[in-house]
């Protein structure tokens, strides 16, 4: 059995860990904006900026410098499909040492590639980060690599406990707490042992996300819980099992554990981009979403909180999702399903009430709708809001004015999916005209369309989504009279908007013409 160390050996081998070599002593700026905003000061440990993007590299490196001769010439071994994969194989780059990488074959290409440009040779096995660690300790095993474990391991841990060695070091006031993301728990032990070592007194909170969070049930069950299963969309935290001794460390050092959940975290990657100018990922910013939720819970002020971004590897691609649910999780945007009467002037005199809602006019964000009753029509509206917890009652102002609404704002399905999926074929709209329109992005824009349409043309579709940009693109689909054709043309032009007729689109055809 090994012996457990206790937090004077931990606390030596951090101040003699070996990192330097390939890591840099990342900055701790000031989050000026966030900090105005929670009326406390938040700092970032930009680990984001690490040659590989992450802190993993400490960890990786040390272990690594640590080894025998005769093991590193051997060569070392992991499973990884994320930030550890890299900093081993940047690692044994360093050391002159090979370095096997075992990925499951699903790992995005662009992973796949870094690896290799950093000198690591990949493996692909199995489907799951479960199949390619057992096929990485059968290769330990047959040739006789050494495993450099991404969490479970003495010097991976002091590795990262480096970081809080350098925040104390940087920062010489008065320190309440620093927040730590978990996903086995290798940084928060490193984090903590120094910590409570050197400052007993600043608090060390854990952040897990809602999804994956199996060091905080462990804790709470005084034993390990193993996940049947974690979310994916913070990829660096995802871990169904963390580790023997690092939930050890973490149950006996760790002051508190908060968890969050995706929309917290969306808007915490745009809060540290209005900041820093740059974008973590979804783990890089779940300290930051962990601050506004102490701060909103606790109602501190005054205090100075240290946020850990430890990775900015991101994949472009979901910069969209982020975009889409960043303002929701700060409340800032609120959905709604509206059901109003299918009737003529019924969608002017709801948007008109949206304009008059009190606590000031609301921007519309979003507004789905599809014509599809005789009687009553359901629309999908996103509105902005002035602060949290506005949506029930703007659901209920609406509701008083006889507009039946449901509150979607915290709704998955309906963040997820339904927004996208309004619409269809529909038998009632026949003759229908649609058309593609570029708005001024200003208040007044819907309402000077609605005004100038005449009572005899009735709206049979309407999609729009605020992009954030000085513009909206809209599509509409109108069913006007064939004996009106000049007078619509002339409404158009009138109206002045960018506009190009879709009515002969395929795509249109095929999925919402009758």
């Amino acid at each position: 059995m090994k012996k457990q160390l206790k937090p004077a050996d931990y606390l030596k081998k951090i101040l003699t860990a070996r990192v330097y070599d390939v890591a840099i002593e990342s900055a701790l700026e000031p989050a000026k904006n966030l900090s105005r905003r929670l009326h406390n000061k938040v700092l970032l440990k930009r680990e984001d900026q690490q040659p590989v993007f992450s802190f993993k590299l400490r960890g990786a490196y040390n272990k690594m410098a640590q080894l025998p001769p005769q093991e590193l010439k051997r060569g070392v071994i992991c499973a990884s499909a994320g930030n550890h994969a890299q900093g081993v194989a940047m690692s044994a780059h360093r050391l002159g040492a090979k370095a096997v990488i075992v990925m499951p074959v699903t790992t995005p290409q662009v992973k796949v590639d870094a690896v290799r440009a950093l000198g690591g040779e990949v493996v692909l096995h199995g489907d799951s980060y479960s199949d390619a660690h057992g096929h990485a300790l059968a290769l330990q095993a047959k040739h006789g690599l050494t495993f450099v474990h991404p969490f479970d391991d003495p010097d991976v841990i002091a590795g990262q406990g480096t970081i809080a060695m350098e925040i104390l070091r940087q920062h010489q006031g008065p320190l309440h707490a620093v927040f730590v993301a978990i996903g086995g728990g290798g940084l928060v032990s490193g984090v903590a042992n120094y910590i409570k070592a050197v400052r007993p007194e600043i608090r060390v909170i854990g952040v897990q996300t809602v999804d994956s969070d199996a060091m905080m049930r462990s804790v709470a069950a005084r034993r390990r819980v193993a996940l049947d299963d974690v979310g994916l969309f913070s990829d660096g935290t995802a871990v169904k099992l963390v580790g023997e001794e690092t939930f050890r460390l973490a149950r006996s050092l760790v002051d508190d554990f908060i968890t969050v959940d995706t929309d917290a975290v969306c808007a915490a990657i745009k809060d540290v981009f209005v900041d820093t100018r740059s974008i973590v990922e979804p783990a890089g910013a779940l300290a930051v979403a962990a601050i506004k939720q102490y701060v909103a819970q606790h109602k501190t002020r005054g205090e100075t909180y240290a946020a850990i971004l430890c990775g900015a590897n991101m994949n472009f691609d979901r910069l969209r999702f982020v975009a889409e649910r960043a303002e929701v999780g700060e409340e800032r945007e609120a959905l709604f399903a509206v059901t109003i009467p299918e009737e003529r002037g019924s969608f002017k005199r709801f948007c008109a009430l949206i304009g008059e809602l009190p606590g000031g006019p609301r921007n519309v964000t979003e507004f789905n709708y599809r014509i599809s009753d005789s009687r009553q029509a359901h629309v999908f509206v996103g509105l902005t809001t002035h602060g949290k917890g506005e949506s029930a009652r703007i659901a209920a102002n609406f509701s008083r004015h006889g507009f039946q609404a449901l509150d979607l704002t915290h709704d998955e399905l309906a963040k997820e999916h339904i927004r996208h999926m309004v619409g269809g074929h529909s038998a009632l709209a026949q003759g229908e005209r649609l058309l593609r329109f570029i708005f001024p992005e200003r208040p007044g824009a819907l309402m000077k369309f609605l005004s100038h349409l005449r009572p005899g043309w009735n709206i049979t579709l309407f999609h729009y989504r605020n992009q954030g940009a000085d513009y909206g693109r809209i599509l509409v689909g109108l069913q006007v009279p064939e004996a009106d054709d000049g007078r619509f043309q002339a409404f158009l032009d009138e109206l002045g908007y960018p506009h190009v007729e879709e009515t002969g689109n395929p795509a249109y055809r095929l999925f919402l013409r009758q």
